[in-house]
């Protein structure tokens, strides 16, 4: 058997999500139909960080066994010729370890989640960004979040079903810049809790609109409680964007 990791990038909005289930079309589903078109077998991927319904990721990072060794370019051209037209393609293949697995060696994740503050809808944006009508002051939203940035318990943060042992996570970068109409909150950290970006986000947006302070953030964070915390903002905006590992570097 050949193990490849694959990078991924893929527009969630047709997806229920990353894993494959039964109430609806899943970004692994998608490309393990398009494997099987390539080798004539059914393979399992195994990805990074399964992303939700909506979810998009410009760098997803997920691995698979094939019993013979085309060349990476091949499984990456071939791959994609059977995605079609589905909104996902593989950016770059290349052969690893056998024991490489993209998940359990992973040793950071980034994610970006992108804001358009504006009062005029969406266009070329719908489903791709968050539009925020009030004006939000991207200036004080960033330096509240270095509150959030280090080990902390992350509970009230942490979606009601997070399936996680723990709810301590280590927020190694937490960052929020504008380009005029445009707010991007990047954070990366080894692994995340479920929705704990997105709440992070609906959070910072309360900062943003003046209705909250930085240390109402950082009360809010030590209480532990999800019902502490601002609101989950939707999927639209959310990107995962580079999974990094060992000797590399993460955007």
């Amino acid at each position: 058997m050949t193990r490849y990791k694959l990078v991924i990038e893929y527009d969630g909005r047709p997806f229920v999500g990353w894993q494959r289930q039964i109430n609806g079309p899943s970004v692994q589903q998608a490309i393990e139909d398009a494997i099987e078109g390539f080798c004539q077998r059914r393979v399992t991927v195994q990805c990074a960080g399964r992303t939700d319904a909506g979810v998009h990721a410009l760098g997803q990072v997920a691995h698979i066994d094939l019993d013979h060794d085309p060349a990476p370019d091949t499984v990456r051209d071939a791959i994609n010729y059977h995605l079609k037209p589905a909104p996902v393609a593989l950016l770059a293949v290349e052969q690893v370890a056998h024991d490489f697995h993209a998940r359990f060696d992973a040793v950071a994740r980034a994610y970006c989640y992108r804001i358009v503050n504006r009062r005029a809808p969406l266009t070329v944006d719908a489903g791709l960004a968050w539009r925020v009508a009030a004006p939000l002051d991207s200036d004080a939203m960033h330096a509240a979040a270095q509150g959030l940035v280090g080990r902390h318990d992350f509970s009230s943060f942490r979606a009601a079903e997070c399936q996680a042992n723990s709810p301590v996570r280590t927020l190694d970068r937490l960052t929020v810049t504008r380009d005029r109409g445009r707010i991007d909150v990047t954070a990366s950290a080894r692994s995340f809790l479920h929705h704990q970006v997105r709440n992070i986000v609906g959070t910072l947006c309360l900062v943003g609109t003046g209705k909250w302070t930085a240390p109402d953030l950082v009360t809010a964070l030590e209480a532990c409680d999800r019902s502490a915390a601002g609101p989950t903002a939707p999927p639209d905006g959310l990107y995962l964007t580079a999974v990094r590992y060992a000797d590399e570097k993460i955007g």
